[in-house]
């Protein structure tokens, strides 16, 4: 009899980064995406249906803050999980996830390996505790300190399949758009350089982003949404 998939529900108002945190689980044995809430009040709302074993959730949602979302969690739902995918990498909110009894907590811009490693790590620890009904001392202290290592970072070359959504020739020329400037520009400058609509550039720039060919920097002005800058990584070159 085959194990029960670990269910996730995506908290995330950035219908693209959504998309990949979704590619990306999918990718993963034993994980299935149950449900996606672009706002704070949609996702309690949708734990009252539907209850998932684990929440990758935002700090910054259009309604609330995911740290206050994180409190109400442990308050109504004590049996979920949450890992923080978020750009907050500021002390104090830090501090406030692992008050709440966040898992884990991934600063944005992800990186795939990252991402996955750290669901993978969650899933071993769900069996770890499913299988025992003592533990000892040595288990608990390798339950309670995660994997020190980093992986090695993945790159286009060693991602054998695109994601859904991403076509070769189309990541060539955002690619090599990328790299004809030295500058940051956001995703609406890269369309009007490509001839592509903005969703389409900021898609495959995201794409390029989780496998750390392209830098983002977040900056906040006194209204509206953050905007995104992204800038190409020079690439190495084997000796």
């Amino acid at each position: 009899m085959s194990e029960k998939p670990i269910t996730v529900m995506i908290v995330e108002d950035d219908e693209i980064a959504a998309r990949i945190y979704e590619q990306f689980t999918s990718k993963l044995e034993g994980f299935q995406i149950i449900a996606t809430a672009t706002t704070g009040k949609q996702a309690l709302e949708m734990l009252h249906v539907v209850t998932p074993d684990v929440l990758l959730l935002d700090i910054y949602l259009p309604d609330m803050n995911g740290i206050d979302l994180l409190r109400e969690v442990r308050k109504h739902f004590r049996g979920i999980d949450v890992v923080m995918i978020t750009a907050a990498n500021d002390v104090e909110t830090v501090r406030e996830a692992i008050r709440g009894g966040a898992y884990s907590y991934i600063i944005k811009p992800i990186m795939i390996d990252k991402f996955m490693s750290t669901l993978e790590q969650y899933a071993n620890t769900r069996r770890q505790l499913q299988q025992h009904t003592t533990i000892d001392q040595t288990a608990v202290d390798k339950l309670f300190t995660k994997a020190a290592h980093t992986p090695a970072t993945k790159t286009v070359e060693t991602v054998t399949t695109l994601p859904k959504g991403i076509d070769k020739l189309t990541l060539k020329l955002i690619r090599d758009k990328m790299q004809e400037t030295t500058q940051s520009m956001n995703a609406d400058d890269l369309a009007a350089l490509a001839g592509m609509s903005h969703s389409t550039v900021r898609r495959y720039l995201e794409f390029l982003v989780s496998i750390n060919e392209v830098t983002v920097e977040t900056f906040y002005g006194t209204v509206g949404r953050p905007e995104r800058k992204y800038r190409w990584v020079p690439q190495k070159t084997a000796k």
